[in-house]
This record gives structure tokens, sequence and C-alpha cells, in this order.
């Protein structure tokens, strides 16, 4: 069934008032028993002169808007950021002689919110009217802005008329960036335990060679550069720091699981977009710190898995990310020993697997062949998203009989979880098991834990 279509011309109120007043008019003078003969001529005539103005106004209105119609100029954004309200500028251009009071709606795509929309505006003739409104992405990937849908009120405000101005534009919605914003900010300024990352001193801790300095209390002996103290007649050490040019590989679950908080998002999104915010935060310290990094998706929709080859340089967060926005976890179940076989595969070098999943104790029989195969090569890091939505029925108010019910199926099946991933991890260090609002501080303390102790 083709959608009914929208009318290119609409009257106005006033127009329609006027037809109304006429109707009432005709029927006040039929109910006083005037003779119906005088009523119905002079209610043809005030027809007809009506129709007569309301013509005039439609031809005049749409010479003028033929001859120089408005112009919409827009300025976008290189990309947005989920839930980052930004602000939109256009620009409506008006290089006729007619002045137009006009009402605009932009087109904007669906999965973004919108304040400021629709406005109304006088364009005066040979001027220039600018206007804004603010937009929040609810949902990455991309976005589509169609043209811009205005209103225009004819010469003498009897019609409507409908009317698009603008291009169509395509704009990409990331993962949040602040994160990433923040970590940087904080790193530059020495503040990295305000958001909860460890920092320690390692001064002479790693093993590649960094730079000679002047020996302070402390440091040991054995790094004292004889020769450099020579020369400089005081004692000089060399500083090392930790291994570069090491693999750091994120191994993403987009199967079902990661959809566990469908319709219950928080505003920093969902559990998969705060994953990918981790994922992204992670991949900045190791750029930084010197390391390659890569990705690999599995159990994506349709089998359309996406692989990210590992690479350095400050370029590959941008890489990473133009590869990585627009996924969307699926309604399948993912395949963890396959997922293992295929990355034993694509990448033979040994590196920091990274394997980032919502785990459920029935997924133990699957999960732990592959986690074995896996460690036969790479160093492991089990990161699981523990969900929000558990701990928030766990902790909610007893207010109804029913509320003890849910409440204790929440303890019971947070419990069974626990039990399950310690059966399954033991005392293995190299496992998270945390709320997606509290992974990627996780992640950044257990990376720095990895090479500060040269597991790699």
């Amino acid at each position: 069934m083709r959608p009914t279509p929208i009318p290119s011309l609409i009257p106005t109120r006033l127009a329609l008032s006027g037809a109304a007043g006429l109707a009432l008019a005709s029927a006040l003078a039929l109910l006083a028993q005037a003779p119906a003969e005088p009523v119905a001529i002079a209610a043809a005539g005030w027809f007809v002169l009506a129709a007569a103005w309301a013509g005039a106004d439609l031809w005049l209105s749409l010479r003028a808007w033929r001859a120089c119609p408005l112009r919409i100029e827009r300025r976008w954004p290189e990309a947005l950021a989920l839930g980052v309200r930004r602000v939109l500028a256009a620009t409506v251009v008006n290089e006729g002689r007619t002045a137009w009071r006009i009402s605009l709606f932009d087109g904007v795509g669906a999965g973004v919110g919108f304040d400021g929309l629709p406005q109304s505006l006088l364009v005066p003739a040979g001027r220039r009217v600018e206007v804004s409104y603010s937009i929040v992405p609810r949902q990455r990937g991309s976005v589509r802005f169609g043209a811009t849908q205005l209103k225009v009120r004819s010469r003498w405000g009897l019609f409507e008329l409908r009317r698009q101005a603008g291009a169509v534009h395509e704009l990409r919605v990331y993962p949040n960036f602040a994160a990433v914003a923040r970590y940087a900010w904080l790193s530059g300024d020495r503040r990295l335990t305000q958001i909860g990352i460890k920092t320690y001193v390692r001064r002479g801790a790693g093993t590649d060679f960094k730079q000679l300095s002047e020996y302070r209390q402390g440091d040991p002996i054995r790094h004292i550069d004889w020769k450099a103290t020579m020369r400089a007649a005081k004692p000089i050490v060399r500083e090392f720091e930790d291994s570069r040019d090491q693999c750091v590989l994120f191994l993403l679950d987009c199967g079902r699981r990661m959809r566990a908080d469908e319709g219950t998002r928080s505003v920093d999104g969902s559990h998969f977009d705060q994953a990918l915010n981790a994922l992204m935060l992670l991949s900045y310290v190791a750029l930084k710190e010197g390391d390659e990094v890569g990705a690999m998706t599995f159990g994506s929709p349709g089998g359309a898995e996406r692989d990210f080859a590992p690479r350095k340089g400050v370029a590959t967060l941008n890489a990473i990310m133009a590869r990585l926005f627009d996924i969307e976890p699926g309604v399948s179940h993912s395949d963890y020993q396959l997922a293992a076989r295929n990355l034993m595969r694509a990448h033979p070098k040994r590196a920091l697997v990274i394997l980032m999943t919502n785990f459920r104790d029935e997924d133990v029989p699957e999960l732990q062949p592959a986690l074995k195969l896996l460690r036969t090569r790479h160093l492991v890091l089990l990161a699981s998203l523990r969900e929000r939505i558990q701990r928030e029925l766990a902790e909610q108010p007893l207010k109804q009989p029913i509320d003890a019910v849910v409440t204790a199926g929440a303890h019971l099946f947070e419990q069974s979880r626990r039990d399950a991933f310690r059966r399954m991890v033991g005392s293995d260090p190299l496992a998270i098991d945390v709320e997606p609002s509290q992974l990627p501080v996780a992640l950044v303390n257990h990376y720095h834990a990895v090479k500060r102790a040269r597991l790699l």
C-alpha cells in the first residue's frame, strides 16, 4: 500500500476562516428567512471574489518563487559521536525581491534526537537568516539527513506551499570519543588516578633502552654506564622502558549475548557501545606505548565478520574505528571455537588477545576449549560484560510481593554466573568480569600489568 502523498498546497487558517465565514453568513441569512435567491446570488458573488483573490495570491507567489527560490546552506561536522549533543547550523538565503515567511524542518535522520525544530522565521528580501538546532545521535552507523522541508506562506497569506531545499547528506556516528580525550588530557597532566587507572614509576624497569640520565638514589647499580660516567664525571645510568613493537588483538563478540541490554541502554549507550568505547580507549593507550593494534569480530549478523590487521601509528585509531563504527550485534549464537580457529590461522604472531564477550554459565563447554586453543600461542585476556540490569534488579526496593521473587531470581542468576566464571578461569589474573561502564579502566589497568610483568 502506497503512502498518502503530502499535498504541496495547503490553505491557511485565514483562507479557511474566510470560507467558513461566508458559509456561516449565508446560513444565518437563510435562518432569518431572507429570500433564498438573493442570498445565493450574494454568496456566489463573494465566492467569485474570494476565488479571484486566492488565485491572484497563488499566481503571484508561485511566480516570485520560480523567479528566485530560497536556498539552504548547511554546515556539517566531519562526524558525530554517540550520545554527544551537537549544534547544526544552516543559512536560509533569499536572493529575490520578495520577503518570505516560512516554517523550516530539517531532514533529521532516523536514530537522531533533536531540539529546536520546526522553526518559523521571516526571510527578508535580499537577506540571509541563520538558523540552528541541536541533535543527539542515539545509535552508531551512517545517518542520512534528507533535504530541508519548507512551508512557505503565500504573499497574501492564503496558502502554504510545501517545498524542499538543500541536498541530501550522510554523516557517520562513531563511538563516544570522550573517554579517549579525557585519558589523553589526564595522562598529560599526570592525573590518571582520577578515572581509576593505576600509574607506576617504571624508570629502569623495562627491557628496551630508552636514554641515559643522571643517577638518582635508588637506581640499580647494575644500570650504571661507566663510560658515560667517566666522560661526565658524575654517575650516569641507563634508563629502560617497557618493550615496544608488541601486538594487542581484540576478539569482539557480536552475537546475541551482546544484545543483553536491548531497550534498557543507559545514557552512555548500550553494552555493545560501551564495549567499543573500551576497545577504543585501550587502542589509544597501546598505540601510544608503541604497540600494534588489530581487531576481529565473530558472531556478526549474516556472517559478515570484520578483520582489521594489526598496525602501528597515530592514524591506526581512526582506521580501526572507521572499520568498526557501524557494527551491531546480531541475533545468532556466537561460535567461540570457530572464532579461535580463525584467529589462530589469521594471526600467527604472538599477541595479547582480548576476548570481549558476555559470559553465561552455559557457555563454559564452548568457551573453555576456545581459550585453551588461543593460549597455545597467545596471551589471552577474557573480558566479560556483566549485565547492569541484573544488579539493578538485585538492588531494587521491595515494594510489592512480586519484587521479592524478581530480586531473589536476580541474586540466584548472578551467583550461578559468578561461580561458573570462577570455575572456568580459576586463579588466572587475566580475566575481567565487570559492568560495561567499568570495562575501559579495567582493560587499561590489565594492559599495564601485562606490560609491567613482561608477559608478552
